[in-house]
């Protein structure tokens, strides 16, 4: 099980509460990424990335999710209030609409983190599937 954790999110307050649930429930957070750079940087060394879409320097968290998933295996979930800025996605497992539960984030950590992305768990309903486009 994939147990270190890059979260992806500008707005201090959201990425600490996501940390600290994370943490508490056992996971390793490698780093809280506000932008691009800080995010491209810190994605090796993770296992799964929680992205939010809009970030310090833009609407830019799908283009590091796909970067993330292709460059570095990373598996992502999008914690969002926006998700339809997700746009084409395929490369996620899905995302949790903001203002999240604690429930679904460790659903969603769950999901990211195991290897054949099936958790029984009842808070992944709180999970929305990212539409893919061909």
């Amino acid at each position: 099980m994939g147990k270190t954790a890059l979260i992806v999110e500008d707005e201090i307050f959201v990425a600490l509460d996501l940390e600290r649930i994370l943490t508490e429930a056992g996971y390793s957070v490698r780093a809280i990424a506000p932008d691009s750079a800080a995010a491209l940087a810190a994605a090796p060394d993770c296992d799964f990335a929680l992205v939010d879409v809009n970030l310090r320097d833009g609407c830019t968290g799908p283009d590091i999710a796909r970067r993330i998933a292709r460059d570095h295996g990373v598996k992502v979930v999008f914690v969002t209030a926006n998700p339809g800025q997700i746009g084409e996605a395929g490369h996620a497992l899905g995302y949790v609409r903001k203002p999240f539960s604690e429930a679904a984030i460790l659903a969603a950590a769950q999901l990211a983190g195991s290897e054949h992305h099936a958790a029984a768990n009842d808070d992944l309903q709180q999970i929305g599937r990212v539409a893919a486009t061909s």
